[in-house]
C-alpha cells in the first residue's frame, strides 16, 4: 500500500498547506496556533504536517470535518485527495 506523503498522480495531488489554510480561513482564525487549540492536537502536529512528515490522518480528518462542517469529502479534495470512495466489502465466511 502506498503512502499518501510518496503519491502524485492525477487522482492525489497531496498538500496538505491548503487545507490547512482554507480551514484557518474558514474559521476566522489567525493561525497555526490557533488551529491546534480548536482540532485538540498537540503543537508538533500542524508542523509534522506542514513538513510532509505527517500525513493528515483519519481522526484528524473526522475532527476538521466536526469543527469547520465542512464535508470529509470537500476536505479531502481541499488537500488534492480526489480518489473515489474506497470500501471493503465483508467477506462471509462460510463454516
Amino acid at each position: 500500500m502506498s503512502n499518501l506523503l510518496d503519491l502524485e498522480t492525477e487522482e492525489v495531488n497531496y498538500d496538505p498547506d491548503a487545507l490547512l489554510d482554507a480551514i484557518i480561513k474558514l474559521l476566522h482564525i489567525k493561525n497555526d496556533a490557533a488551529l491546534l487549540r480548536i482540532l485538540e492536537v498537540a503543537p508538533p502536529v500542524i508542523s509534522k504536517i506542514r513538513h510532509r512528515r505527517l500525513p493528515i490522518g483519519a481522526s484528524l480528518l473526522i475532527r476538521m470535518h466536526e469543527v469547520s462542517a465542512v464535508s470529509i469529502k470537500d476536505l479531502r479534495a481541499l488537500m488534492g485527495d480526489h480518489r473515489p470512495k474506497f470500501r471493503i466489502e465483508r467477506i462471509l465466511l462460510k463454516n
